[in-house]
């Protein structure tokens, strides 16, 4: 039976930090209750209210859609002294939405709210509201919140008929309404069924509508204590009494059996009489009929709204034939003549757009894309777009679809209604100025960036959790960092699962409660961001169909996420800031300065180069783009790559569907000829001959689908898209099986097919998206191949790979360039070229590029504790000719000077050598630089003090004093020095023939090997005078470890010990779903790659996880004529072995005593850490779903496998993105950690 009651004020987690239940929650257990509307009302803003009108869709719930807007107090004084508070507790009030055009006036309202305050603090006015209702299309309601409420509460009346008084001079009867809510909270506070009946009464007295709601913020009353940690949260402050919102538990989704017994209590109260319950309830059902939207016809789902074709410099009669004439243009510069396969594709290609009425979607993307290349700025298409000849005709895909096979209905389809979606893939370092250009170019009414929810995971929800319950943040900063990047439901599977986190003690049950509490926040909304590459282009009516706000970075926003904002038929344009442009855009800028000219690599094509193709196969791919993972060299050095096509196809291949359908070791054999290629059947050959009769390609899934049924391309593209859930597997096969049958095919042949069909699934990856990442894949491995140093400095410059910069620098020693300290006169922002003379440097090994004769400056942006404007002023100054005037001009803080110095970026000014046992007399050291620049430090302050005492002024409490106008006129001591123009300075600077005479030597030491390595780790992240593993050599070499070069001599099988420093963590996902660590180390020689199994993670998880510097015992597998990577079998922390080598060294013991010490530690096991039983709780426990299962595993607890539609299994674990940038200990983060990865 229908429940008639409507929530009309409702709350989300999607209003930041204050609802406990999702949208679709609250949906779903309204439908459960036979509820047939209810509203949602999130504070703020509409963040939730498209994915909460898909939801009602779905199950049949109509939606009333507002907004709960804070608003002044009446007092400004009041208003001026809580405004300063966080998470103020100003009077709210709620605008609702009537029609289509009231959903355009509350996106406006969000909008105006939003840009006329100060960001992240929303504040209304009552003008503002009234403006937007004057169209009686928004309804306005004053609850028990509102300042009408307040008054009541407070037992002033007569000041809350005033307030109404002054809401009814501006807003029109029929369009105000009072809610009540009765929490049976005491007294007469809010919530209270006093002040619930206080303001039915008044309300009756003015003849304004009563509705009776129940301020829900949570679907069940057990969400209550989360919503005091939200509370707190979203406070920065500790759980207590006085600063969580309620008062009792009662804020739930009740039933309308529950709100008729409180409606009939605040009916009696009120003096309504007896069938005053009735009128209330009914009145709350009236405004809500009233207030109901359609999803579609109201707030356009399912429409498309795209720039005028005026803004593109065409008509609407013009558009299609401009769209051809650009294409038909573009033929000349791809192809040189227009032939019959051209012409063909593209009267195809053509025809689909204008029958999907997609021209202006064209039109705009290509008119972006000029933007950015006009900019100077690089830009290349990714995803399935490159399959469009359309896209390549207008330069916005760089990739040949024709010549490599790609097909247009993987992209863009007449079965497929949705818009298409290209992505750009920009220079990261200039992405904002994109977006300047394109609000420039198509104004602020027709662009906005999406938004992105950032919802609580793991980590988030522990530091929340634990400040809520005034745990010590070192403490609460632990715990987090321990747990990998899951989701926070997961928390206390993972103490059961992962022994590392067992190891730490965090599966004792005194954490039981605590983890409840984080997992209860798993997924909610925590604050709103700028999504990193979603812009929205639309026409003229943006507005009024997403509310705005502005971003950090000041730019507008969309409040709906790329998601919504695509529901509603809104163009969007993922313009990515992709690192590796802008690496190889430094790498041809530096090209440029040092040679006087740079290639053009965009002119690359047909991408023939043997030498880079060499280097592929060598497996020396460390910084290419998409080819530099353990997993990507091994497959590399296994497949040799010799083609462009070939890059297309390795790229592909390291993904879960290739490896689920058991289809990379097939693919590889067929390719070194060591079995021939197998079809599955005859007619099939065509499709798959360039992979050797293995399905790699989603194009490949459409075409064999089309040659057995004999469907179209694009009918071939919707089975496939439906292969990616169960349901749609079942119907897919109905259809496809009769049909191949009934062309002729054997059962025996269309049952093999399906196999492989199901297997495959919508795990595979697109050929039109692997061939635009093979073509940044191409260039960077072109100038690595040809201009190492160049292509290195801007790897290093923008990070964009999966190592830290460390190995980089390592890299760049191993192909013979020279790594140049950072230099006060020589580094600049970025990691800069400089060409030397010829060292007596061996020749690379095999495979590398030879950069000799070059060098690669460090940059200054590594110093720690340098901002942007430090290195600003500092480069502008340059160059100096002292260490007093280095402190006049550059004005930086006293500890980055001491940085700088401590770092050797004083060492060519003054000549300072490298560490000796005996110094020269007269000859300074860097701790002569530390007490020169201590004495200019406190003479600054005592100057700063002089002056300030001069001119009456009070004294700062800032180091001021180093200014150049202060410094004006002052007499630097002993510095008798001209200043010289960068013209006239060396190449280096410890080339200047006169070392400047500001600094005195005192005869201190110079800092040793040791001292100097700490603090090149601590101030720049990097090793640059000497290798980190260097000072642990002398026990290395007793233990006889393998270098990552000597790795190739030795046996399938050996048993050996590696040993490095951590470079990269990662948990990637395997066929078996088994968790699986990979660790890569860094011995001097190359990168050493080791995999961890669940049989070996048990005992040494915690090791592998929390350690930087390791040994590593394994057994050796080779995985192809250059490949080799090491099963491990147990991991130590180097510094522990060292300190006991030491240790026993120091006391007399011989070297073979010491060696007998550190293996008795090697070989001894470390306990497995106990596998904790389930903790109960009074709340449920998430539930697994269907696609899950339990296993046991060695020394890993109770193991979770997911397991994909397609029936690909996977850890919970795994990585699903690479790695991006005691472990605790480090001089600085070293290594880059996936992740899947737990620990720091």
């Amino acid at each position: 039976m229908m429940d008639p009651f409507v929530h009309l004020r409702v709350a989300s987690g999607h209003s930041l930090q204050y609802g406990a239940s999702h949208p679709a929650e609250l949906v779903a257990a309204a439908a459960a209750q036979d509820m047939d509307t209810l509203a949602l009302t999130d504070r703020d803003g509409l963040y939730g209210a498209i994915r909460f009108a898909k939801a009602c869709l779905r199950t049949g719930v109509a939606p009333v859609i507002g907004v709960d807007l804070a608003v002044p107090f009446d007092d400004q004084r009041r208003s001026a002294q809580v405004t300063r508070m966080r998470d103020p507790r100003l009077p709210r009030v709620v605008a609702t939405a009537t029609s289509r055009a009231g959903w355009a006036q509350l996106c406006g309202l969000v909008t105006d709210t939003h840009l006329g305050g100060d960001r992240g603090r929303p504040v209304a006015s009552r003008e503002l509201l009234a403006s937007h209702a004057s169209g009686g299309d928004l309804v306005v309601t004053l609850g028990a919140d509102s300042q009408y409420g307040l008054h009541i509460a407070s037992g002033q009346p007569d000041l809350a008929r005033a307030e109404l008084r002054r809401w009814l001079d501006v807003v029109d009867p029929a369009q105000l309404v009072v809610a009540v809510t009765n929490h049976q909270a005491g007294g007469h506070g809010i919530g209270s069924a006093h002040q619930a009946a206080g303001m039915l009464a008044i309300a009756d007295e003015h003849g304004l509508t009563g509705v009776l709601t129940n301020q829900v913020r949570m679907v069940e009353r057990r969400q209550a204590v989360t919503l005091d940690v939200l509370d707190a949260a979203r406070r920065l402050v500790p759980l207590d009494a006085r600063t969580v919102d309620r008062r009792n538990a009662e804020a739930h989704l009740k039933s309308g059996k529950q709100m008729l017994q409180l409606a009939e209590h605040v009916a009696r109260l009120s003096g309504r009489g007896e069938r005053g319950a009735e009128r209330l309830l009914a009145d709350t059902r009236m405004l809500a009929l009233r207030c109901r939207l359609d999803p579609r016809g109201d707030l356009g789902l399912g429409e498309v709204h795209l720039p005028e074709f005026e803004t593109l410099g065409t008509t609407t009669e013009q558009a299609m034939a401009e769209l051809r004439r650009r294409c038909e243009a573009g033929v000349a510069d791809r192809y040189g003549a227009m032939t019959e396969a051209v012409r063909s594709r593209l009267d195809d290609e053509l025809d689909v757009i204008a029958r999907l009425g997609y021209v202006s979607y064209f039109l705009t993307v290509a008119e972006v894309v000029q933007l950015v290349r006009d900019m100077g700025i690089r830009c290349a298409a990714r995803g399935s777009g490159a399959g469009s000849l359309v896209n390549h005709l207008l330069g916005i895909s760089g990739v040949d679809p024709i010549r490599y096979g790609l097909v247009m209905e993987r992209f863009l389809s007449p079965l497929r209604q949705a818009l298409p979606d290209i992505d750009l893939d920009v220079e990261s370092a200039r992405r904002t100025e994109i977006y300047e250009k394109i609000l420039a170019t198509f104004g602020s009414n027709r662009v906005a960036c999406v938004a992105m929810l950032e919802t609580y995971r793991v980590r988030h929800a522990v530091r929340d959790v634990a400040a809520a319950l005034s745990m010590p943040p070192n403490e609460a900063d632990a715990i987090a960092k321990a747990f990998p990047h899951i989701r926070a439901r997961d928390a206390r599977k993972a103490l059961r699962d992962l022994p590392e986190l067992r190891a730490a003690g965090l599966a004792e049950r005194r954490l039981d409660l605590f983890f409840e509490l984080v997992e209860s926040l798993d997924g909610l909304p925590r604050h709103v961001a700028l999504h990193p590459c979603g812009v929205i282009l639309s026409d003229s009516t943006l507005r009024e169909r997403t509310p705005l706000e502005t971003s950090f970075s000041g730019f507008p926003m969309s409040q709906f996420d790329k998601d919504d904002v695509e529901d509603i038929g809104l163009l969007k344009l993922d313009v990515l800031g992709i690192r590796m442009q802008s690496s190889m855009s430094h790498a041809l800028t530096e090209l440029g300065r040092t040679t006087g000219s740079a290639p053009d690599i965009d002119a690359l094509a047909p991408f023939d180069d043997p030498e880079v193709y060499d280097m592929i196969g060598h497996a020396q791919t460390l910084g290419c783009f998409q080819i530099e993972s353990p997993g990507q060299r091994e497959l590399v050095g296994k497949f040799g790559p010799s083609t462009f096509n070939d890059i297309i196809i390795d790229i592909s291949l390291f993904r879960p569907g290739p490896v689920k359908s058991d289809m990379v070791i097939p693919f590889l054999n067929a390719r070194q000829g060591w079995s021939p290629p197998r079809y599955l059947h005859p007619d099939l050959e065509p499709v798959l001959a360039e992979t050797g009769g293995v399905v790699v390609f989603h194009e490949q899934i459409i075409k064999i689908i089309s040659v057995l049924t004999g469907c179209s391309l694009a009918q071939g593209d919707e089975a496939r898209r439906a292969l990616g859930d169960p349901a749609g597997q079942l119907d897919v096969k109905d259809w496809f099986v009769p049909l191949a049958r009934g062309r002729g095919y054997s059962s025996r042949v269309v049952e093999r097919v399906w196999h492989v069909l199901e297997s495959f699934a919508s795990f595979g990856f697109c050929k039109a998206h692997a061939a635009a990442f093979a073509l940044p894949t191409y260039q960077s491995a072109w100038l690595k191949r040809h201009h190492p140093a160049h292509f290195l400095a801007g790897v290093l410059t923008h990070d964009p790979g999966m190592y830290p910069k460390r190995l980089v620098l390592e890299e760049a020693r191993r192909c013979g360039i020279e790594v140049l300290g950072a230099d006060v006169n020589l580094s600049g922002a970025t990691y800069r070229v400089e060409s030397l003379t010829m060292a007596e440097i061996p020749e690379p090994v095999e495979g590398l590029p030879d950069g000799r004769g070059w060098g690669i400056r460090i940059s200054l942006a590594d110093v720690k504790g340098i901002s942007e404007l430090d290195v600003a002023r500092i480069v502008a100054a340059q160059p100096f000719t002292s260490l007093s005037d280095f402190w006049a001009r550059a004005q930086v803080s006293a500890p980055l000077a001491e940085n700088l110095v401590l770092a050797g970026a004083f060492d060519g000014m003054y000549g300072v050598g490298r560490p000796s046992s005996v110094l020269r007399h007269g000859r300074l050291t860097r701790r002569d630089l530390l007490l020169a620049l201590a004495d200019l430090v406190r003479q600054s302050r005592v100057d700063a003090r002089t002056a300030s005492r001069a001119r009456g002024l009070r004294r700062s409490g800032t180091t001021p004093g180093h200014a150049a106008d202060r410094m004006a006129g002052v007499q630097l001591a002993l510095d008798f020095t001209e200043p010289v123009s960068p013209a006239e300075l060396p190449v280096s600077s410890a080339e200047l023939v006169e070392v400047p005479t500001d600094v005195a030597a005192t005869g201190l030491p110079e800092m040793d090997h040791d001292e100097r390595l700490a603090a090149e780790l601590e101030i720049l992240g990097l090793d640059v005078s000497r290798h980190v593993v260097d000072g642990y050599r002398d026990l290395l070499d007793e233990l006889a470890t393998v270098s990552s070069t000597d790795l190739l001599k030795h046996r399938q099988k050996a048993d050996l010990l590696v040993a490095g420093v951590k470079v990269a963590t990662q948990t990637p996902p395997v066929r078996s779903g088994r968790r699986v660590v990979f660790l890569t180390l860094d011995d001097a020689t190359g990168p050493v790659d080791c995999t961890f199994f669940e049989d070996a993670q048990g005992p040494y998880a915690s090791t592998v996880f929390s350690s930087w510097l390791l040994v590593v015992r394994g057994e050796l597998r080779r995985t192809g004529p250059r490949g080799v990577s090491l099963r491990a079998t147990g991991a130590w922390d180097l510094t522990e072995l060292h300190q006991v080598w030491r240790e026993r060294l120091e006391t007399g013991a011989s070297r073979r005593q010491a060696l007998a010490a550190v293996l008795e530690l090697v070989e001894r096991v470390p306990a497995r850490p106990s596998v904790p039983e389930p903790a109960t709780s009074s709340s449920p426990e998430p539930a697994e779903g269907p696609g899950e299962g339990r296993t046991r595993a060695g020394g890993m607890g109770q193991r979770r496998v997911l397991v994909h539609a397609s029936g690909f299994k996977q850890s919970p674990y795994a990585d699903v993105k690479p790695a991006g940038v005691p472990a605790s200990q480090a001089p600085r983060k070293l290594w880059h950690s996936s992740p899947g990865s737990s620990g720091r």
